[in-house]
Protein backbone atom coordinates (compact mmCIF):
# COMPACT_ATOMS: atom_id res chain seq x y z
CA UNK A 1 0.00 0.00 0.00
CA UNK A 2 1.27 3.55 -0.50
CA UNK A 3 0.10 6.90 0.61
CA UNK A 4 -1.37 7.83 -3.24
CA UNK A 5 -5.19 8.34 -3.29
CA UNK A 6 -6.43 6.15 -6.05
CA UNK A 7 -10.10 6.49 -5.60
CA UNK A 8 -11.67 9.16 -3.57
CA UNK A 9 -15.58 9.80 -2.32
CA UNK A 10 -16.05 13.62 -2.11
CA UNK A 11 -19.60 14.06 -0.14
CA UNK A 12 -21.04 10.92 -2.45
CA UNK A 13 -24.78 10.62 -2.42
CA UNK A 14 -27.28 8.12 -4.13
CA UNK A 15 -30.73 8.01 -3.91
CA UNK A 16 -33.14 6.09 -5.99
CA UNK A 17 -37.02 7.02 -6.78
CA UNK A 18 -39.70 5.16 -5.91
CA UNK A 19 -42.45 7.02 -6.67
CA UNK A 20 -45.04 9.32 -5.03
CA UNK A 21 -42.08 11.83 -5.35
CA UNK A 22 -40.35 9.99 -1.90
CA UNK A 23 -36.28 8.87 -2.41
CA UNK A 24 -34.44 6.13 -0.51
CA UNK A 25 -31.62 7.83 0.31
CA UNK A 26 -29.19 4.57 -0.16
CA UNK A 27 -25.98 6.62 0.36
CA UNK A 28 -25.74 9.69 2.16
CA UNK A 29 -22.67 12.29 2.14
CA UNK A 30 -20.02 9.57 2.17
CA UNK A 31 -16.23 10.78 2.31
CA UNK A 32 -13.56 8.00 1.49
CA UNK A 33 -10.44 8.12 -0.24
CA UNK A 34 -8.80 4.48 -1.13
CA UNK A 35 -4.81 4.43 -0.93
CA UNK A 36 -3.06 2.31 -4.55
CA UNK A 37 -2.62 -0.97 -3.43
CA UNK A 38 -4.75 -1.11 -0.32
CA UNK A 39 -7.99 -3.00 0.29
CA UNK A 40 -10.27 -0.72 2.02
CA UNK A 41 -12.88 -3.76 4.05
CA UNK A 42 -16.85 -1.95 3.79
CA UNK A 43 -18.76 -3.42 6.52
CA UNK A 44 -22.24 -3.05 8.31
CA UNK A 45 -26.00 -4.74 8.16
CA UNK A 46 -27.79 -5.70 4.98
CA UNK A 47 -29.33 -2.48 3.45
CA UNK A 48 -26.96 -0.34 4.58
CA UNK A 49 -26.04 0.70 0.98
CA UNK A 50 -22.12 -1.43 0.82
CA UNK A 51 -23.08 -2.38 -2.25
CA UNK A 52 -24.62 0.55 -3.25
CA UNK A 53 -21.47 2.60 -2.52
CA UNK A 54 -19.22 -0.05 -4.37
CA UNK A 55 -21.20 0.37 -7.18
CA UNK A 56 -21.09 4.18 -7.57
CA UNK A 57 -17.72 4.07 -6.87
CA UNK A 58 -16.74 1.92 -9.93
CA UNK A 59 -19.06 4.12 -12.34
CA UNK A 60 -22.56 1.24 -12.06
CA UNK A 61 -24.46 3.77 -10.30
CA UNK A 62 -23.93 7.77 -11.28
CA UNK A 63 -23.52 9.68 -7.97
CA UNK A 64 -27.16 11.93 -7.08
CA UNK A 65 -24.35 14.54 -5.18
CA UNK A 66 -20.80 15.02 -4.86
CA UNK A 67 -17.64 13.84 -6.70
CA UNK A 68 -15.85 10.53 -7.90
CA UNK A 69 -12.43 11.18 -8.36
CA UNK A 70 -10.00 8.68 -9.60
CA UNK A 71 -5.77 8.86 -9.82
CA UNK A 72 -6.66 12.74 -8.90
CA UNK A 73 -9.06 13.42 -11.74
CA UNK A 74 -12.97 13.92 -11.47
CA UNK A 75 -14.72 11.22 -13.50
CA UNK A 76 -17.58 12.74 -15.30
CA UNK A 77 -20.01 9.29 -15.38
CA UNK A 78 -22.76 11.18 -17.64
CA UNK A 79 -20.01 11.48 -20.24
CA UNK A 80 -20.60 8.05 -21.90
CA UNK A 81 -16.48 8.33 -23.80
CA UNK A 82 -15.44 9.04 -20.24
CA UNK A 83 -17.22 6.64 -18.50
CA UNK A 84 -16.12 4.21 -20.94
CA UNK A 85 -12.21 4.76 -20.30
CA UNK A 86 -12.85 4.54 -16.73
CA UNK A 87 -14.39 1.16 -16.97
CA UNK A 88 -11.14 -0.11 -17.83
CA UNK A 89 -9.66 0.71 -15.09
CA UNK A 90 -12.50 -0.33 -12.41
CA UNK A 91 -14.33 -3.13 -12.36
CA UNK A 92 -16.38 -6.14 -10.13
CA UNK A 93 -16.64 -9.21 -8.67
CA UNK A 94 -20.25 -9.78 -7.67
CA UNK A 95 -21.77 -11.25 -5.12
CA UNK A 96 -23.69 -14.10 -6.71
CA UNK A 97 -21.22 -16.66 -8.89
CA UNK A 98 -24.63 -18.70 -9.88
CA UNK A 99 -26.89 -15.10 -11.12
CA UNK A 100 -23.35 -12.87 -12.61
CA UNK A 101 -22.34 -14.75 -15.07
CA UNK A 102 -24.36 -15.41 -18.80
CA UNK A 103 -25.73 -19.26 -18.65
CA UNK A 104 -25.53 -19.06 -22.58
CA UNK A 105 -21.97 -18.18 -22.73
CA UNK A 106 -19.02 -20.24 -22.85
CA UNK A 107 -16.24 -19.64 -20.30
CA UNK A 108 -13.56 -18.19 -22.79
CA UNK A 109 -16.56 -15.87 -24.04
CA UNK A 110 -17.85 -14.35 -21.16
CA UNK A 111 -13.86 -13.52 -19.87
CA UNK A 112 -12.96 -12.31 -23.29
CA UNK A 113 -15.86 -10.13 -23.90
CA UNK A 114 -14.24 -7.32 -21.80
CA UNK A 115 -11.57 -7.74 -24.32
CA UNK A 116 -13.53 -7.42 -27.22
CA UNK A 117 -15.57 -4.33 -25.71
CA UNK A 118 -12.16 -2.15 -25.24
CA UNK A 119 -11.09 -3.53 -28.33
CA UNK A 120 -7.79 -4.87 -26.88
CA UNK A 121 -5.61 -7.13 -28.55
CA UNK A 122 -6.04 -9.52 -31.73
CA UNK A 123 -8.38 -12.85 -31.94
CA UNK A 124 -5.38 -14.84 -31.18
CA UNK A 125 -4.32 -13.21 -28.50
CA UNK A 126 -7.54 -12.86 -26.80
CA UNK A 127 -7.63 -16.56 -26.45
CA UNK A 128 -4.14 -16.86 -24.99
CA UNK A 129 -5.33 -14.35 -22.99
CA UNK A 130 -8.38 -16.03 -21.49
CA UNK A 131 -6.37 -19.87 -21.00
CA UNK A 132 -3.38 -17.36 -19.09
CA UNK A 133 -6.50 -16.22 -16.85
CA UNK A 134 -7.47 -19.43 -16.42
CA UNK A 135 -4.35 -21.08 -14.99
CA UNK A 136 -3.78 -17.30 -12.79
CA UNK A 137 -7.15 -18.37 -10.87
CA UNK A 138 -6.73 -21.77 -10.63
CA UNK A 139 -8.85 -23.17 -13.43
CA UNK A 140 -7.78 -25.42 -16.95
CA UNK A 141 -7.36 -24.17 -19.99
CA UNK A 142 -10.02 -26.87 -21.78
CA UNK A 143 -12.26 -24.88 -19.28
CA UNK A 144 -12.94 -21.96 -21.51
CA UNK A 145 -14.58 -24.47 -23.80
CA UNK A 146 -17.57 -25.39 -21.15
CA UNK A 147 -20.54 -23.68 -19.70
CA UNK A 148 -21.27 -22.03 -16.40
CA UNK A 149 -23.46 -24.54 -15.56
CA UNK A 150 -21.28 -27.14 -15.26
CA UNK A 151 -18.90 -25.63 -12.65
CA UNK A 152 -19.25 -25.50 -8.80
CA UNK A 153 -19.84 -22.06 -6.80
CA UNK A 154 -16.09 -21.71 -6.16
CA UNK A 155 -15.61 -22.24 -9.64
CA UNK A 156 -17.61 -19.98 -10.70
CA UNK A 157 -16.03 -17.33 -8.77
CA UNK A 158 -12.62 -17.45 -9.85
CA UNK A 159 -13.95 -17.11 -13.54
CA UNK A 160 -15.81 -14.41 -12.50
CA UNK A 161 -12.93 -12.86 -10.78
CA UNK A 162 -10.95 -13.87 -14.12
CA UNK A 163 -13.54 -11.79 -16.07
CA UNK A 164 -12.62 -8.68 -14.16
CA UNK A 165 -8.95 -9.19 -14.59
CA UNK A 166 -9.19 -9.65 -18.28
CA UNK A 167 -8.96 -5.66 -19.20
CA UNK A 168 -6.19 -5.46 -16.92
CA UNK A 169 -7.68 -3.21 -13.78
CA UNK A 170 -6.55 -1.31 -11.56
CA UNK A 171 -9.10 -0.81 -8.97
CA UNK A 172 -11.56 -4.21 -8.08
CA UNK A 173 -15.15 -3.96 -6.20
CA UNK A 174 -15.38 -7.20 -4.29
CA UNK A 175 -19.00 -7.34 -3.61
CA UNK A 176 -19.28 -9.72 -1.47
CA UNK A 177 -17.75 -12.10 -3.30
CA UNK A 178 -17.41 -15.31 -0.80
CA UNK A 179 -21.20 -14.92 0.84
CA UNK A 180 -22.69 -17.28 -1.38
CA UNK A 181 -19.78 -19.54 -0.89
CA UNK A 182 -19.14 -23.26 1.30
CA UNK A 183 -16.89 -22.49 3.96
CA UNK A 184 -14.45 -24.37 2.81
CA UNK A 185 -14.15 -22.12 -0.30
CA UNK A 186 -14.19 -19.34 1.12
CA UNK A 187 -10.70 -19.57 2.25
CA UNK A 188 -9.05 -20.27 -1.28
CA UNK A 189 -10.72 -17.35 -2.86
CA UNK A 190 -9.64 -14.95 -0.26
CA UNK A 191 -6.02 -16.33 -0.47
CA UNK A 192 -6.61 -16.26 -4.05
CA UNK A 193 -7.40 -12.25 -4.34
CA UNK A 194 -4.62 -11.53 -1.73
CA UNK A 195 -2.01 -13.12 -3.85
CA UNK A 196 -3.67 -11.37 -6.84
CA UNK A 197 -3.23 -8.44 -5.70
CA UNK A 198 0.48 -9.14 -4.61
CA UNK A 199 1.33 -10.04 -7.94
CA UNK A 200 -0.63 -7.52 -9.73
CA UNK A 201 -0.92 -4.21 -7.58
CA UNK A 202 -4.43 -4.35 -7.69
CA UNK A 203 -6.48 -1.72 -4.92
CA UNK A 204 -9.47 -3.44 -3.31
CA UNK A 205 -12.70 -2.34 -1.81
CA UNK A 206 -13.69 -5.34 -0.17
CA UNK A 207 -17.50 -5.60 0.96
CA UNK A 208 -18.31 -8.24 3.67
CA UNK A 209 -20.33 -9.03 6.11
CA UNK A 210 -17.69 -11.63 7.66
CA UNK A 211 -16.04 -9.17 10.25
CA UNK A 212 -12.84 -11.86 10.49
CA UNK A 213 -13.07 -12.02 6.91
CA UNK A 214 -12.86 -8.23 6.62
CA UNK A 215 -9.94 -8.33 9.48
CA UNK A 216 -7.51 -11.15 7.71
CA UNK A 217 -7.79 -9.28 4.12
CA UNK A 218 -8.07 -5.23 4.94
CA UNK A 219 -5.96 -2.70 5.71
CA UNK A 220 -8.03 -0.59 6.74
CA UNK A 221 -12.17 -0.82 7.38
CA UNK A 222 -15.07 1.24 7.16
CA UNK A 223 -18.06 0.70 8.91
CA UNK A 224 -21.42 1.79 7.25
CA UNK A 225 -24.10 2.55 8.95
CA UNK A 226 -28.13 3.77 6.73
CA UNK A 227 -25.94 5.12 4.29
CA UNK A 228 -23.01 6.30 5.94
CA UNK A 229 -19.62 5.84 7.12
CA UNK A 230 -19.59 5.80 11.24
CA UNK A 231 -16.21 4.68 11.95
CA UNK A 232 -13.26 4.34 9.65
CA UNK A 233 -9.24 3.40 10.99
CA UNK A 234 -6.87 0.37 10.14
CA UNK A 235 -8.14 -3.32 10.69
CA UNK A 236 -5.96 -3.74 14.19
CA UNK A 237 -7.20 -0.46 15.58
CA UNK A 238 -10.83 -0.97 15.01
CA UNK A 239 -10.69 -4.23 16.46
CA UNK A 240 -8.64 -2.98 19.61
CA UNK A 241 -10.06 0.17 19.89
CA UNK A 242 -13.27 0.37 18.60
CA UNK A 243 -15.17 3.27 19.65
CA UNK A 244 -18.68 3.64 17.90
CA UNK A 245 -21.21 2.43 19.48
CA UNK A 246 -22.33 0.62 16.58
CA UNK A 247 -19.29 -0.80 16.25
CA UNK A 248 -19.24 -1.80 19.33
CA UNK A 249 -22.20 -3.93 18.96
CA UNK A 250 -21.26 -5.31 15.46
CA UNK A 251 -17.96 -6.64 16.84
CA UNK A 252 -19.49 -8.15 19.97
CA UNK A 253 -20.99 -10.55 17.33
CA UNK A 254 -18.09 -11.81 15.79
CA UNK A 255 -17.82 -15.63 17.43
CA UNK A 256 -14.61 -16.49 19.10
CA UNK A 257 -12.97 -19.81 18.49
CA UNK A 258 -11.98 -20.18 21.98
CA UNK A 259 -15.19 -21.75 23.71
CA UNK A 260 -14.43 -20.60 27.23
CA UNK A 261 -13.63 -17.14 25.66
CA UNK A 262 -16.88 -17.03 23.68
CA UNK A 263 -19.07 -17.92 26.80
CA UNK A 264 -17.42 -15.02 28.78
CA UNK A 265 -18.16 -12.64 26.03
CA UNK A 266 -20.52 -9.84 26.46
CA UNK A 267 -23.04 -9.27 23.59
CA UNK A 268 -24.33 -5.51 22.87
CA UNK A 269 -27.68 -6.15 21.97
CA UNK A 270 -29.39 -3.34 19.43
CA UNK A 271 -32.53 -2.77 20.40
CA UNK A 272 -34.99 -1.71 17.81
CA UNK A 273 -35.19 -1.71 14.32
CA UNK A 274 -33.38 0.01 11.30
CA UNK A 275 -34.76 3.39 10.49
CA UNK A 276 -36.24 3.54 7.16
CA UNK A 277 -33.73 5.30 4.68
CA UNK A 278 -36.92 6.73 2.87
CA UNK A 279 -37.92 8.69 5.86
CA UNK A 280 -34.32 9.00 7.73
CA UNK A 281 -34.28 10.45 11.42
CA UNK A 282 -33.07 14.05 12.09
CA UNK A 283 -29.99 14.25 13.33
CA UNK A 284 -27.83 10.88 13.98
CA UNK A 285 -29.02 7.90 12.16
CA UNK A 286 -28.23 5.69 15.11
CA UNK A 287 -29.85 7.94 18.17
CA UNK A 288 -33.22 5.78 18.02
CA UNK A 289 -31.05 2.46 18.55
CA UNK A 290 -27.99 3.40 20.51
CA UNK A 291 -28.26 3.30 24.03
CA UNK A 292 -25.72 5.84 24.91
CA UNK A 293 -27.31 8.84 22.43
CA UNK A 294 -28.33 12.50 24.39
CA UNK A 295 -30.38 14.97 23.07
CA UNK A 296 -27.60 16.31 21.06
CA UNK A 297 -27.65 13.15 19.04
CA UNK A 298 -31.42 13.05 18.22
CA UNK A 299 -30.92 16.46 17.10
CA UNK A 300 -27.80 17.26 14.77
CA UNK A 301 -25.94 15.10 12.76
CA UNK A 302 -22.07 14.32 13.62
CA UNK A 303 -19.31 14.34 11.17
CA UNK A 304 -16.82 12.20 10.74
CA UNK A 305 -14.00 13.30 12.27
CA UNK A 306 -10.33 11.91 12.88
CA UNK A 307 -10.25 11.16 16.89
CA UNK A 308 -6.57 9.78 16.49
CA UNK A 309 -4.21 9.58 13.45
CA UNK A 310 -5.90 7.34 10.76
CA UNK A 311 -9.06 6.91 12.87
CA UNK A 312 -12.31 8.54 11.91
CA UNK A 313 -15.65 8.44 13.93
CA UNK A 314 -19.04 10.08 13.52
CA UNK A 315 -20.25 10.46 17.13
CA UNK A 316 -20.68 13.23 19.34
CA UNK A 317 -19.89 11.59 22.66
CA UNK A 318 -16.34 10.38 20.79
CA UNK A 319 -13.57 13.25 21.45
Amino acid sequence: MTDEVLVRADHICKYFKIGGGRMLHAVEDVNLSIHRGETLGLVGESGCGKSTLGRTLMGIYRPTKGRLIYDGKEIDLSNKKERFAFAKKAQIVFQDPYASLDPRMTVGSIIEEGMAIHNLYDAKKRQERVAELLDIVGLNREHANRFPHEFSGGQRQRIGIARALAIEPEFIVCDEPISALDVSIQAQVINLLHDLQKRMGLTYLFIAHDLNIVRYISDRIAVMYLGSVVELASSDELYTNTLHPYSKALLSAVPIPDPQQEAKKQRQIIDGDVPSPINKPHGCAFSSRCPVACEKCRQCAPELKEVKPGHFVACHLVD
